[in-house]
């Protein structure tokens, strides 16, 4: 059975650092494209990061230089490091799984999605 389950969110202070985690089961891992979306209060869910063995990983403009997106093939986990957090990153934090082999951020083409981790940042 393919399950994601998110971990390490929190309140932080704006300019702090989080590090979330997605560990995965079920599947192959390194055959899966991994993305990190959210959902921050009254919008909708929008992507975040991606990451896949072959690829490499990419990232949303609002988040290029602050976030990092990870994995640890062996163990079948996940990271996002978030650095620089701004209050605008406030969100339900989900990691997002694919069989497709190449990046993406469509929310369309991910099939299997974590219950999510809620991230909140304050001053």
């Amino acid at each position: 059975q393919v399950q994601l389950v998110e971990s390490g969110g929190g309140l932080v202070q704006a300019g702090g650092s989080l590090r979330l985690s997605c560990a995965a089961s079920g599947f192959n891992f390194d055959s899966y494209t991994i993305g990190w979306f959210r959902r921050a209060p009254g919008k909708e869910r929008e992507a975040v990061s991606c990451i896949n063995k072959s690829e490499g990983e990419y990232y949303v403009d609002s988040v290029k230089g602050r976030f990092t997106i990870s994995q640890d093939i062996s163990k079948n986990m996940v990271y996002l490091q978030m650095n620089s957090l701004k209050p605008e990153d406030t969100a339900i934090y989900y990691c997002a799984a694919t069989l497709r082999f190449s990046a993406s951020f469509r929310e369309d083409e991910y099939d299997w999605w974590g219950q999510g981790t809620q991230v909140t940042v304050s001053s």
